[in-house]
């Protein structure tokens, strides 16, 4: 099926040991903790298919697909010629001076492949960038329409939208406690969609119902002349693959209608195949947004790049020739960047050739059942997904209280993640939650694989802890 190249023989020019403690010393990573002593990572020396490969060649099935993104796998070399062509032949240009056919043509790909009429594509590095950009566009758009005053954002508990000082405004996730500011004033949450912690006599509808109103509730609180934006993964990725109650999506939608709040559906991860096709929200729940957010799978994690996409009706509504005068200000240096763009056709190209968004769709049901097989386990409280991704997540002290609980839960996630390291599979713990979004060439033999793997670490860590 695909064209891999092996890095398992690759020689390194600097031992592991000396690379190691090199990032000990000088490397920040992203969320990093503040404590002394040194974390001695893992190191990547190489990587294959659905593997990543240390330096003695010790592979090492890649269950989150790197940040849920790398689609095709790893050691594309259709990929790597694409990405030096286009190098060799117009490495990078000013998006202010000039356009280019990767930037073009890419635009038109992903507006054919959107819904509806998002038919505007905005080009960002990455997917912060392109949330970023998403709220700054609907500021723009509602002080063009002369409504200053209408820049409130309601966004979700469990939420992640990013990084950047709006994207982590509009971020949700409660026990991952930040001492980093936000602008509080912009953004109003509402709770957790997951009906995985409803009341134990609710029905899954009711919760639903219960989940609509509050969002509705939200907006008239606020009163709707404030509230611009309605943000939403379709399926809550980093908050623990949070899939919300059937219908909930479409209700939502009808509510941000009704009260003239925008609609800004974050496909970051969602995007791309992840649930079987180009984008979730119209074609796995039957919406149609104003604006839609992109990047991880757009081009598998080999370059950076991002999107943000607009409806022709939002642009339409402010853009006049009187307007000429007028910028949308925002932007990057690398914003269209033409090596990334490459990328991402060549990712979308093979793809389509390979036919991955339909062998999402027929390894979903095994995948599905080998995840949800887990919760035989008692420490597990739940197993949920969607598409090939998908959480366990463990419950070891399921009636203490928050406070106690978080230290527990935090050990069962490290745990795990320890005894799955050791036996070849990277997890990755979001303190008592592991989740799942391996590259989508994956087969239903290392499907088995890897789960084989984590049902015996859940074992061996039931025993320890309960």
């Amino acid at each position: 099926m695909s064209d891999l190249s092996s890095n398992a023989a690759i020689p390194s020019a600097v031992p592991a040991e000396v690379v190691r403690g090199w990032d000990n010393e000088h490397c920040l990573h992203p969320w990093e903790t503040m404590g002394t002593s040194d974390p001695d990572r893992d190191i990547a020396a190489g990587a294959e298919g659905i593997y990543i490969l240390d330096p003695s060649g010790r592979r090492f099935i890649d269950g989150p697909g790197g940040m849920w993104c790398v689609q095709i796998g790893y050691g594309r070399k259709e990929m790597a010629n694409a990405i030096a062509e286009q190098t060799m032949r117009l490495a990078y240009h000013s998006p202010w001076a000039f356009a280019s056919e990767p930037s073009a043509l890419l635009a038109r790909r992903i507006a054919q492949m959107a819904p509806g009429d998002l038919n505007t594509v905005f080009f960002a590095t990455g997917g912060s960038e392109a949330v970023d950009s998403a709220l700054r566009f609907v500021q723009f758009y509602n002080n063009l329409r002369g409504r200053p005053e209408k820049k409130l954002i309601i966004a979700r508990e469990k939420g992640y939208h990013g990084s950047t000082y709006l994207a982590a405004t509009v971020t949700g996730k409660e026990r991952s406690r930040s001492r980093l500011d936000i602008e509080s004033r912009l953004v109003r949450f509402i709770g957790n969609v997951n009906p995985y912690v409803r009341p134990k006599d609710m029905p899954v509808n009711a919760w639903c119902d219960a989940k609509v109103a509050e969002l509705e509730q939200a907006i008239l609180d606020a009163g709707p002349e404030n509230v611009a934006a309605f943000i939403a993964e379709p399926v809550l990725a980093s908050g623990g693959v949070i899939v919300p109650p059937p219908g909930y999506h479409a209700r939502t939608l009808e509510v941000c209608r009704r009260h003239d709040v925008l609609y800004i559906s974050d496909e970051v991860v969602t995007a791309f195949g992840r649930l079987g096709h180009w984008f979730a929200s119209e074609d796995v729940f039957g919406i149609t947004p104003d604006i839609i957010t992109c990047a991880k799978g757009l081009t598998s994690g080999y370059l950076p790049l991002g999107a943000m996409i607009l409806s022709d009706r939002l642009w339409n509504e402010i853009a006049s020739d009187d307007r000429e005068h007028i910028m949308f200000s925002n932007g990057y240096t690398y914003s269209g960047h033409p090596v990334c763009c490459a990328a991402a056709l060549k990712n979308i190209e093979i793809i389509e050739s390979e036919g991955l968004l339909e062998h999402v769709r027929a390894v979903t049901p095994h995948f599905q059942a080998r995840l949800n097989n887990l919760s035989r386990h008692e420490i597990v409280g739940d197993t949920r997904g969607m598409g090939l991704i998908g959480c366990v997540e463990g419950a070891a002290a399921p009636d203490l209280p928050e406070e106690k609980r978080l230290a527990i839960d935090s050990e069962f996630g490290a745990r795990v993640d320890a005894k799955c390291d050791a036996m070849g599979l990277i997890v990755r713990p979001l303190i008592n939650m592991c989740v799942f979004s391996p590259p989508l060439i994956i087969t239903e033999s290392q499907v088995d694989q890897m789960f084989d793997i984590l049902d015996r670490a859940i074992g061996q860590v039931q025993k320890e802890m309960l």
